[in-house]
């Protein structure tokens, strides 16, 4: 073990010289090093190991490499980096795939190793620690996914995401996500693509011809065929849909896809209440726009066909499905149909607290609702909310951003009848 330990010791000696000659290290630093280094060296090359010993050879490394950093920036010298930081990141490397290798169950080891090269190894580094590590965790889709990111935004190399895209889905045939970033990757590829096009038209320069197909995302509608013949879910074909809407290009794929929405998933009450909702986002006209009855006009018109969908989905159904859309519905009505009284408010609160399960997510909305219309003038009210997280459902910690809030939206008396009954309430008086 000596021997083994001294000839790695031997082997720094290049790069050390090398930081004292360059003046990173100063000699003492360099005697330093290797003193710690070789105790470090010994416990790596017990009979017994531990991963904690092999997690502070890393870390030490790690150090070393950060200082040689700052130390370069401030004496402004970026030269022999193949003589000083490769062997300590190649040493790094050897070290964190002999903990792998024996510690093989622990993905966060994997994952450290993964963090590391991503900062200091090379890029075709990182690509042998995911295949390593997917060779022994291809039951985790998370890994899949990472590693398909990893080459598509650390190599650019979108042909190598999505093979292992595939791999992930002969191994998770059903999954969700991995499908959800299947898609996506093709649209992020697609959008790289048209970018480059359009830089090059700008150029005047034709060098590269780029598929018609491939520039309208038809390789992410392959996948959108793929997905949705395996998971047939209104809830799935929603999410890709609202993966599709980030990018500006893929009108003819949302179109295809909110076709297949309503042809194949009417019996689903979210299909009808993703229906209804887009019916409140649709754009109004230009000129309508204008003046303040034309909006007035435009929101009353969204709200109309959001309503009327809501009431085809309501006859549709016919069933206990459709007690989630009635409900989305009477809020919608109920809710732009304003002005509204606090009394109306405060029955709301009160009726969804009778309720066998009271859901504290609604008594917010209801809260924050009426703070909405009243909240510049009415105390009570803010003092309310406050009891209200602090009673059986609520949460305690949220009441200091509400009072915060308050001493922001409040104004003039109400202020400080606001503060005098919030300090009765802190001491137990109210």
């Amino acid at each position: 073990m000596a021997e083994i330990v001294q000839q790695r010791i031997e082997d720094r000696i290049p790069e050390l010289e090398q930081l004292e000659r360059v003046g990173l290290f100063t000699k003492k630093e360099v005697k330093s090093i290797i003193k710690r280094a070789t105790a470090l060296e010994y416990k790596l090359h017990r009979l017994i190991v531990n991963k904690e010993d092999f997690i502070a050879y890393v870390q030490y490394e790690i150090n070393i490499l950060e200082l040689i950093k700052k130390r370069r920036a401030h004496i402004h010298y970026q030269f022999k980096r193949e003589e000083i930081e490769y062997p300590i990141i190649h040493r790094i490397n050897s070290v964190f795939r002999r903990a792998t290798n024996k510690w093989k169950d622990d993905v966060q080891l994997w994952l450290s190793h993964v963090a590391f090269c991503k900062k200091w190894a090379t890029k075709g580094q990182i690509s042998k620690v995911f295949s390593a590590m997917l060779a022994i965790h291809p039951d985790k889709p998370a890994l899949w996914i990472m590693a398909a990111k990893s080459e598509l935004e650390d190599r650019s190399s979108s042909e190598s995401a999505r093979h292992l895209f595939l791999r992930a889905l002969r191994f998770h045939p059903n999954n969700k996500k991995v499908y959800q970033e299947y898609f996506r990757m093709e649209l992020l590829h697609c959008e790289k693509l048209r970018k480059q096009k359009k830089e090059l038209e700008k150029a005047e320069m034709d060098l590269v011809s780029f598929s018609p197909e491939i520039l309208s995302a038809k390789l992410a509608e392959v996948v959108y065929r793929d997905a949705t013949g395996k998971i047939k879910e209104a809830e799935f074909v929603i999410s890709l849909l609202n993966i599709a809407a980030i990018f500006d290009f893929t009108k003819e794929l949302q179109d295809f896809i909110l076709q297949d929405l309503q042809a194949n998933y009417t019996e689903d009450s979210l299909t009808w209440d993703f229906m209804a909702k887009r019916e409140l986002e649709a754009p109004g006209a230009g000129e309508e726009l204008q003046t303040a009855k034309g909006r007035a006009s435009d929101i009353s018109r969204r709200e109309e066909g959001c309503c009327q969908v809501y009431e085809e989905g309501v006859k549709s159904l016919n069933t206990g499905m459709s007690s989630h859309i009635h409900r989305e519905r009477t809020d919608v009505v109920i809710w732009e149909n304003r002005p509204l009284s606090k009394a109306f408010f405060t029955r709301m609160i009160q009726i969804e607290k009778e309720q066998e399960t009271p859901k504290m997510n609604s008594l917010r909305e209801y809260y924050e609702r009426a703070l909405q219309e009243f909240g510049t003038s009415d105390d009570d009210l803010w003092l309310q909310y406050i009891q209200e997280e602090l009673g059986p459902l609520g949460q305690p910690e949220n009441c200091g951003k509400i009072h915060w809030r308050a001493m922001k939206f409040l104004e003039g008396e109400s202020v400080e009848r606001f503060t005098s009954r919030y300090t009765l309430l802190q001491t137990g008086h109210l």
